[in-house]
């Protein structure tokens, strides 16, 4: 995807994909990584979601990368925080308090600023990406990661033929391909939510998964 796609997008309020409250697997799943308080997690893609507040509140720093200015604005001002804004190579940071968001290309981070980070948050950024895209966000992004990484991953898996993307239909094994040659991937939570997602029945899926992984990276 172009990233003009999903700037019209969010000029055009056309956000489906954000939720209006804290992802429920998240708040399952999340505990189990243990990662120690104070640490750096990365939401890429990260919209406006509310589950960077809800990492915060665990007690992590949060640095999410948004391609949209418009999203992360909203992100501050829907929840009333307000942001102290700074320029780099990476693109326009926005902070407050654990919370840091950078308005740019999830392929420009630094290297350093990806070894900060001890693990990562993803609900809508793979199945975000077409078919192409995919390697290369697996091994810039995961492959740069430091060694004991863990993070957390949702995908969705239907019948693509039936339905154009976004979001994307990514399948198990093609999961555990992209991500094999660095990190481990563990499907740990498989749930048909087609019935919660009348939209998508609409769009004529029989059926629609939610696939959750912990995703461990190694050394």
């Amino acid at each position: 995807m172009e990233a003009e796609f999903w700037l019209e997008r969010w000029r055009e309020g056309r956000t489906h994909f954000h939720q209006s409250r804290v992802t429920p697997l998240l708040q399952k799943y999340w505990p189990q990584l243990a990662l120690p308080a104070g640490s750096l997690v990365l939401a890429p893609l990260c919209g406006k979601s509310l589950d960077m507040l809800w990492l915060a509140e665990q007690g992590h720093r949060v640095l999410g990368v948004e391609l949209s200015q418009l999203a992360v604005e909203q992100f501050f001002a829907e929840n009333g925080l307000q942001a102290q804004v700074h320029e780099s190579a990476q693109g326009r940071h926005f902070v407050a308090g654990a919370i840091e968001i950078i308005c740019g290309d999830i392929f420009a981070l630094a290297d350093e600023t990806l070894a900060a980070c001890a693990g990562a948050y993803d609900r809508a950024a793979l199945i975000a990406l077409p078919p192409e895209m995919r390697p290369r966000y697996a091994e810039q992004v995961y492959g740069r990661l430091p060694a004991g990484a863990q993070s957390l991953l949702i995908t969705l898996e239907y019948a693509q033929q039936r339905m154009d993307g976004p979001p994307f239909s990514v399948m198990e094994d093609e999961v555990l391909r992209l991500y094999a040659p660095h990190t481990q991937a563990e499907a740990i939570d498989r749930r048909d939510i087609l019935d919660k997602e009348p939209k998508f029945k609409e769009r004529g899926l029989e059926r629609l998964d939610s696939v959750t992984y912990r995703l461990r990276r190694g050394a």
